[in-house]
């Protein structure tokens, strides 16, 4: 079986996933697993049944073989209730098998999808949405899915045991069944008021609680920045704000389902009072005998049950669709890039770019050197065919910042905003690219072909939980002596020999065991080992002190020798090794040359350079090369 995780995406029979509405996704959840939802609605209806049936087998024990002084009669009416118990024992236990296994289909099938979608749009996503929608999307609301599932099943089964206990009622006494048929609708109808208000602190809890993991996702990359300026008290204290804000909404949030919850015990039990005041009446008027009216009072016992269940249903479902509802937002985003109709077929060659006048030439190992950092990762990321860096968009509204006419004002407001910079990147993806590739403009190109060709690795290069094996070769294609190879030329093999059992060794999320040194040059290991025909490098050695960072810029550039690779850098300990150099100015290249040709004939290329030859003397450095 292939449920855990089940490869939703793998299986060319299930339907397309339905976005067009929130319930229509949560029916769609169910359409791709058929066979459990109806087993597990099957076997929880058996797992109902003989608690129905209980009070039934009793009554007629009572007037068939204890009033009636039948002792056969009462020990087979026994054996019967005690199979019943039996199967209905055995029943539950598969039922809730089944009903984990539901829940666990939907939970990482949820978690699946959004992980597509995440591969999809790549770094468009932060361009799309906040993270902490991704992440409460695929943690929070997939666990609410299992749950709607869950229920959904409880309910159908509760429904066919409720429908058989008011058939057994009615052939009873018409007048207590037709009691039941009346009243039960009214029952679950009477929570429909507090739907609206359920729903909307739900919504509010939801926004608040995907603003708090924002938040600590932004705390948690940024630590060391914070502790260097000081500024962990402050974002501390903001969080902890955000922290009783989220707290307060979910007591809001439960107080409504309090509600909920509180009518139905209240009514199901006004319900049992009923029946059981007028059970006594029929009973005393001769239409019923002592064991119908203790089977008529069990089974009104028993109509809590699936009465209490709709309750948790309509809850549950009312919950789902305010998860639905940011999931289908998540899994409607589309990704800016369309392929060409007729794509060429990709080659390499030199790397042009005329709008700054950059040449990467084919085979060669250029670097790019400028006074702002930012500008030369901006020219890498265009060479990849990356959209520009830009601010993340703005969040959702909250209830603490608007409220009524003017939330839904400053909603549409922030949504027009969203949809503007999608329509922006659309129309840069769209057109014409303006950087070549063997004289072929990118565009031309599947994205695809253009990732796997052209790869832009970079400082921010997350790490992951799990081996060192997993993450310097994701891909599992690579053999051993190829890694190895890799973490030479990163000069990481000390991270090898740090950790306890090597390759298998177990790397922490973000690789937070590491320094950022050891985590900048595995990451680097990683990109090496790709062998993309073209390698962008951006700052690769910006963590490492200058004796390693000499050492790594040897090894990658006899690693990468005839291979096409560019480097972002103001290192003379890298540029000394590179065929060419281009001095970008205000985004364009001023000069070209050499090192030594620029150090002699270029005063702006010597003040940016010069920086990084003051702290430590180049000779000194080589010398332990």
């Amino acid at each position: 079986m292939i449920d855990f995780p089940p490869r939703i995406r793998a299986r060319p029979e299930l339907p397309p996933t339905d976005l067009r509405s929130p319930a229509r996704f949560l029916v769609w959840l169910m359409r791709i697993q058929p066979g459990l939802i109806v087993l597990g609605s099957l076997s929880g209806l058996i797992w109902f049944l003989p608690p129905a049936l209980a009070p039934y087998a009793v009554g007629r024990a009572i007037d068939r073989g204890i009033l009636a002084g039948d002792v056969a009669s009462t020990i087979l009416w026994c054996v019967a209730l005690f199979i019943a118990i039996g199967i209905g024992t055995t029943m539950g236990i598969l039922w809730h098998t089944l009903v984990v296994r539901t829940w666990l289909v939907t939970l990482y099938g949820t978690m699946e999808l959004v992980v597509a979608k995440v591969a999809e749009l790549g770094h468009v996503l932060p361009r799309r949405t906040p993270t902490g929608e991704v992440l409460s999307v695929s943690s929070g609301d997939s666990d609410v899915f299992g749950a709607v599932l869950e229920v959904t099943e409880r309910t159908i089964a509760a429904f066919g045991a409720f429908v058989l206990l008011v058939w057994l009622m009615i052939s009873t006494s018409p007048r207590l069944g037709l009691i039941v048929v009346i009243a039960s609708p009214l029952l679950v109808a009477s929570s429909f008021f507090l739907l609206r208000p359920l729903h909307h602190a739900q919504e509010v809890e939801r926004k608040r609680s995907s603003e708090l993991t924002s938040r600590v996702t932004d705390i948690v990359a940024g630590l060391r920045i914070l502790r260097g300026i000081g500024g962990e008290d402050t974002f501390g204290a903001n969080y902890a704000t955000q922290s009783q804000l989220t707290r307060r909404a979910g007591v809001a949030t439960g107080t409504w389902q309090a509600g909920v919850q509180a009518l139905s015990v209240l009514f199901a039990g006004l319900l049992l009072v009923v029946l059981t005041w007028q059970g006594v009446h029929e009973m005393a008027a001769g239409r019923l005998t002592i064991g119908q009216l203790v089977s008529f009072f069990g089974y009104a016992v028993f109509l809590l049950w699936p009465i209490q269940t709709f309750f948790e249903c309509i809850q549950r479902w009312t919950t789902g669709l305010v998860s639905a509802r940011k999931a289908v937002t998540l899994l409607s985003l589309r990704s800016p890039w369309i392929e060409p109709t007729h794509p060429a077929e990709i080659v390499d060659g030199d790397l042009v770019d005329p709008v700054s006048g950059l040449t990467v030439r084919q085979g060669r190992l250029t670097a790019l050197v400028s006074a702002l950092p930012d500008d030369t990762a901006a020219l890498a990321d265009r060479l990849g065919r990356y959209l520009p860096r830009s601010e993340a968009p703005p969040a959702d509204v909250s209830s603490d910042e608007f409220k009524g006419r003017a939330a839904k004002r400053e909603r549409a407001r922030r949504m027009a905003e969203r949809a503007e910079i999608a329509a922006r990147d659309a129309e840069v993806a769209h057109g014409e690219w303006g950087v070549t590739l063997a004289g072929t403009d990118l565009s031309a190109f599947r994205i695809r072909d253009v990732r796997r060709h052209i790869a832009v690795s970079e400082t921010s290069a997350m790490l992951f939980a799990g081996s060192l094996q997993r993450n310097v070769d994701p891909s599992g294609t690579a053999t051993r002596g190829e890694a190895e190879e890799a973490l030479r030329a990163a000069c990481a093999e000390d991270v090898y020999d740090a950790l306890p059992d090597g390759w298998q060794g177990e790397v922490e999320e973000r690789g937070r065991g590491l320094s950022g040194g050891q985590r900048q040059r595995v990451s680097l290991a990683r990109a090496l080992l790709a062998e993309p025909p073209v390698m962008l490098l951006v700052e690769p050695t910006s963590a490492v002190d200058a004796h390693t960072e000499a050492r790594i810029a040897a090894r990658v550039a006899q690693h990468r020798r005839g291979r096409t690779t560019l480097v972002t850098t103001a290192s003379p300990l890298w540029l000394r090794h590179a065929d060419e150099i281009a001095l970008i100015v205000d985004g364009k290249v001023d000069v070209t040359g050499t090192h030594e040709e620029l150090l002699a004939t270029s005063t702006a290329y010597r003040d940016v350079v010069a920086r990084g030859m003051e702290t430590t003397p180049l000779a000194e450095v080589m010398s332990d090369v």
